[in-house]
């Protein structure tokens, strides 16, 4: 399925409400906190690296962590109320924004009222076949008189039973209220790749029938991304295989990770070409990229590949400055900070931002890094070139691990770009051709965006 024209043009950034809002772990205090307009804070640090859509993690009243909703479509009142939630909403569309949320479908929490009645009333619930797996025969660990699906195991996510005709329209007039109700632009589908895929598809024409706009992103960590986008009706999916190879290239100094990956899936015989993943260095599920790359200086040419690659780049909030996180054995509560803007220009690596407005405005310039096909260049240990291609532009991509300079050559495609290679990313440098090579000079921890200059390029 193709994504809607403007997500061509998408660059996400993400934040995670609940923490960056710095509400509490744990909703047990009734007051109603207005935490929410502190987001409106992140809007000009989202501009200022240049992106132009905002990803939300879960906001719906929950149990802890969002992930567990109590009340689908009431605000949680760590965060305020639904009158805070159209305010600030309207200040970041106001600003240009296209506005993502984070749909929990897949579970609920416990507190979810149809589930409080199936424990209250057990076997005579009208509510008993919303859930997976219930059965009356056992108890479970935590003293229902009846066991029950959780997602992965973990009874505190109540996996629905999502062919249950109720429990879809359910659901699906919930997502028809946020669209109405505030102009949402898409959602994130959490634990896509877990979901009865009947349920998504039923769920993406729902969408699209009242928005043909409306963008569908799957979290889909292992599997033939083709069974989601487009088998089971979803736009996109979270390229979790590109984003391992990204990181452990740089630490293995083994770039022909993340080339065997780009070739298998973008190259000229790529299985998804043409599609726009999700492009992401961390987020709030997985240790931050400043924690993960073994040397801090790879966020730099790490940063240039994942807003050169094929996909939708998508930057989690304090990850443009080197902000650092591990999640810990008992929970995921320091990938998920209350941070102020402010704190960004303490951390290690402003000059990242800076790095991020630059490869913001080069996708804005040019389209070949937004649609271009994908063609490997050099792949070596420490050094990675790809072309990225249209009928009108042809760029050239290539980044260093290395601590000091390294000169390459480059050799060029059968149809022999001969001529001179400006480089966007460095202005003022250029390189010509010679003997259907290209010599290039890449510095340490860097990278270069070349464009070929000639007005007639061969194809």
């Amino acid at each position: 399925m193709t994504s809607p024209a403007w997500v061509e043009h998408a660059f996400v950034y993400h934040l995670f409400p609940l923490g960056v809002c710095g509400a509490p772990w744990t909703n047990h205090d009734p007051e109603t906190v207005p935490r929410l307009y502190k987001l409106n804070d992140w809007i000009e640090p989202a501009q200022r690296i240049g992106a132009n859509t905002v990803l939300w993690g879960p906001i719906w009243e929950s149990e802890s962590h969002g992930y567990d909703t109590r009340i689908y479509g009431q605000l949680d009142h760590r965060l305020g109320t639904n009158d805070d939630l159209k305010a600030v909403v309207r200040q970041w569309k106001d600003q240009g924004f296209r506005v993502l949320f984070d749909g929990v479908f897949n579970h609920c929490g416990r507190g979810f009222a149809p589930f409080e009645d199936l424990r209250s009333n057990g076997n005579q619930s009208p509510y008993r076949d919303w859930f997976a797996g219930v059965d009356f025969s056992q108890s479970n660990s935590l003293g229902d008189p009846f066991s029950y699906e959780g997602w992965n195991g973990h009874l505190a996510l109540v996996k629905f039973n999502l062919k249950n005709p109720e429990v879809r329209r359910f659901l699906f007039e919930q997502v028809s209220a946020w669209m109405d109700e505030y102009g949402l632009d898409g959602l994130r589908l959490d634990a896509a790749d877990v979901m009865d895929l009947d349920f998504l598809r039923a769920l993406s024409e729902h969408c699209l029938s009242k928005n043909q706009e409306f963008w569908l992103l799957g979290e889909v960590i292992h599997g033939d991304y083709r069974d989601w986008a487009p088998g089971a009706g979803l736009h996109a999916v979270t390229n979790y295989e590109l984003f391992k190879g990204l990181w452990s290239s740089h630490n293995d100094s083994n770039y022909f990770e993340a080339a065997w990956t780009l070739n298998r899936q973008f190259g000229p015989e790529g299985l998804y070409r043409g599609q726009l993943f999700s492009t992401f260095g961390d987020n709030h599920d997985v240790d931050r990229a400043a924690s993960t790359l073994t040397n801090p200086a790879h966020l730099y040419p790490h940063a240039i590949l994942c807003a050169a690659v094929p996909g939708v780049p998508t930057v989690y909030y304090g990850s443009e400055a080197g902000l650092e996180g591990k999640k810990t054995s008992t929970g995921d509560e320091p990938l998920r900070p209350a941070l102020s803007p402010d704190a960004l220009t303490a951390l290690p690596h402003t000059a990242l931002r800076g790095l991020w407005a630059q490869l913001a405005e080069l996708r804005r310039q040019f389209s070949a890094l937004r649609t271009g096909g994908y063609r490997q260049a050099l792949a070596a240990s420490k050094q990675f070139a790809f072309f990225r291609e249209t009928q009108q532009e042809v760029l050239l991509i290539a980044v260093n691990s290395a601590s000091e300079s390294v000169t390459v050559r480059i050799s060029l495609p059968e149809s022999c770009y001969l001529g001179r290679w400006d480089d966007v990313l460095n202005p003022g440098a250029s390189f010509e051709t010679q003997r259907n090579e290209v010599e290039l000079v890449l510095h340490p921890f860097w990278g270069r965006i070349l464009k070929f200059a000639n007005e007639s390029q061969p194809h």
